[in-house]
């Protein structure tokens, strides 16, 4: 199993309670409103969803959206994510 790009920005969007198509790439997802709370749901979703090697810091350090659409298509292809 794997995550596609489109279910990653559901989640988030499903998340933060907006629409997909709301959320900026580019602006840090703390000023769109994630939390740590979130962050770990998200987290616990994508685990699920078959990304073993996912996590909190990861993606803590960088919110931005594009920057965790890159983080998980390498973690998918096995390469390595530097923390």
């Amino acid at each position: 199993m794997s995550l596609t790009t489109e279910q990653l920005i559901a989640d988030v969007a499903d998340v933060l309670y907006i629409a997909p198509t709301e959320i900026d790439y580019e602006l840090s997802l703390r000023d769109q409103g994630m939390d740590s709370v979130r962050l770990m749901d998200l987290v616990e979703r994508w685990r699920t969803a078959g990304v073993d090697r996912i996590d909190f810091i990861t993606l803590a350090e960088d919110s931005r959206l594009g920057h965790w659409i890159e983080v998980i298509e390498k973690l998918q292809a096995g390469e390595e994510v530097p923390s």
